[in-house]
């Protein structure tokens, strides 16, 4: 598995021009919607995680940044019309990136219960090689082990992969009518790295802004 991912790993340094671009994402409101609802959805057997509001942030704004959901060959950029998404799952012996297809699709529960289901099935060696196949956008969820923000390498045949970083509590200046205040919020560094051939970064600083306003103004919408 380590020879498999050095290999894949070097191939797509040498494929590609990447570039990375952090923002800070302010998760106040998708904590007050997850403490309301995490015990109503795991009746259901669904585990609720931060990571499921963060995917479903980012397959919107794939459906609004279409240009990110593509792939770089040489005779022009192909855009996909599919959204599957793919989930790096941490293994004791590597890494493994199992994709969810059309992740658009699904609402918020839906997309919870397939990244469940996808990790399971990749931490117990269940995952099938068509499992791991065509995907079009990947999402690694670094921070788990406590890492604050990191530099992901594309899966070559994307055009993006994100990078989640820990989620802590921070000192935040909160702007009010009253003038600013100072408030302790949920925060999390959020990493895009991308295809500079395909994206320039202000196409790519659109695309995370659409995936940050998601996050800070949730709703079910």
């Amino acid at each position: 598995m380590r020879r498999r991912i050095a290999e894949h790993m070097m191939h797509s340094l040498s494929q590609s021009a990447q570039v990375t671009t952090v923002f800070e994402v302010d998760l106040a409101a998708v904590a007050k919607h997850r403490e309301a609802n995490k015990a109503g959805y795991a009746k259901d057997a669904v585990n609720l995680t931060w990571l499921a509001y963060i995917a479903n942030a980012t397959t919107q704004a794939l459906r609004q940044h279409r240009m990110v959901n593509s792939e770089w060959r040489d005779e022009g950029i192909l855009l996909k019309s599919d959204i599957n998404l793919g989930i790096a799952v941490a293994l004791p012996d590597g890494l493994m990136v199992p994709v969810i297809p059309h992740a658009d699709e699904l609402n918020l529960k839906g997309l919870a219960r397939q990244i469940q289901y996808v990790a399971e099935r990749a931490r117990n060696k269940q995952t099938q090689p068509n499992e791991l196949q065509n995907g079009t956008f990947s999402i690694s969820n670094h921070g788990a082990s406590g890492s604050l923000f990191g530099t992901p390498v594309l899966n070559q045949g994307q055009c993006g992969i994100l990078g989640v970083g820990m989620i802590e509590k921070r000192v935040k200046v909160i702007a009010s009518p009253h003038g600013d205040m100072m408030a302790i919020r949920p925060c999390a560094y959020l990493s895009f790295t991308f295809d500079h051939r395909i994206l320039d970064g202000a196409n790519a600083d659109a695309f995370m802004a659409t995936i940050k306003k998601r996050l800070e103004n949730w709703d079910e919408g």
